[in-house]
């Protein structure tokens, strides 16, 4: 089963030594999980003002630059995983949640390929 690790970050936090590690950390977790097989994918963000809204307003595209909520808390980043089952997802969710010293969020995909 396909399971997402969705990784969060405050938007008004500066970049660390800690965060160089946390980093270092969540590289050689893509490795490991490459190696293995189980790494769908996995990329970072860049932050909230580099990214745009895409929609259709009355049959047209409309494209608005960010930053787009006020919220503190944004997406960074994600690991999507292929893995036996939800306790080998939950152990992949709790490496990625000590490299950012944080909380991460973890979801099934409703499909499988």
């Amino acid at each position: 089963m396909r399971y997402v690790v969705l990784i969060f970050r405050d938007s008004d936090r500066d970049w660390t030594a800690a965060d160089d590690d946390g980093l270092r950390k969540l590289i050689t977790l893509k490795d490991e999980l490459a190696a293995s097989g189980e790494l769908v994918s996995s990329e970072g963000l860049l932050p909230p003002d580099r990214g745009r809204i895409v929609q259709i307003r009355d049959g047209a595209r409309v494209v608005t630059d960010g930053p787009f909520v006020e919220a503190k808390e944004q997406f960074a980043g994600y690991f999507m995983v292929d893995v036996p089952d939800d306790a080998r997802a939950e152990a992949i969710a709790a490496q990625v949640s000590t490299a950012v010293s944080d909380r991460v969020e973890l979801r099934g995909t409703l499909i499988s390929a």
